[in-house]
């Protein structure tokens, strides 16, 4: 008698296996052979996606102009500022190398003379995209900044050296901007300066 039961065993087992072989294919569904390789489109539709949002010079339109005129005045006063503070370090990563030590000669130059820089940045008054181009891998725009400045060095006794405390002065500023085209990073990098 003990192995009838084992037969009933394995009858009921079998039929379990099947009852749930058939529930998971009702629900997953089974291949056909007519199925999309879903995942070599989804991979052309990416790759077309990012090359959408590639900066290019060709097609530098009014908004792409707009949004990078923003981030462009945006970085303009940040460096006004920090610079005329002697905090080279905060906008390093706004400065390509050789204007980083340009700027960090001039820096020395002030300090060892005990010098002090006190600028109040108004604001800017207007910027405008002179030029833009590919150069190689490398994306450049220039652009021309009108701000309004009041600026003056002091000595070490808080005598004047130059500039006036109490005047506003209007500055012109022609700044080139760069960037890797093949990079994904979205920062651009101060490349020249020109007053």
């Amino acid at each position: 008698m003990s192995y009838s039961f084992e037969y009933i065993d394995i009858i009921l087992l079998a039929m379990i296996a099947g009852f749930i072989f058939l529930r998971l294919r009702g629900i997953l569904g089974k291949k056909t052979g007519f199925d999309e390789d879903i995942n070599s489109n989804f991979q052309q539709e990416t790759a077309e996606v990012k090359q959408e949002k590639k900066f290019n010079p060709e097609t530098f339109d009014d908004n792409a102009k707009k949004e990078f005129l923003k981030g462009a005045q945006v970085a303009y006063e940040t460096i006004v500022t920090n610079f005329s503070k002697g905090k080279l370090k905060d906008i390093k990563s706004l400065l390509d190398l050789t204007v980083y030590e340009q700027f960090n000669s001039a820096l020395n130059e002030r300090n060892s003379k005990d010098y002090l820089s006190d600028t109040t940045f108004i604001g800017i008054n207007s910027a405008e995209i002179k030029d833009h181009k590919l150069n190689k891998n490398m994306l450049e725009v220039t652009v021309e900044f009108v701000s309004e400045i009041i600026s003056c060095i002091k000595d070490k006794e808080n005598k004047i050296i130059s500039g006036d405390p109490e005047k506003v002065k209007k500055v012109h500023d022609v700044w080139k901007f760069s960037k890797d085209s093949r990079s994904n990073n979205p920062n651009w990098l101060l490349i020249d300066t020109q007053a």
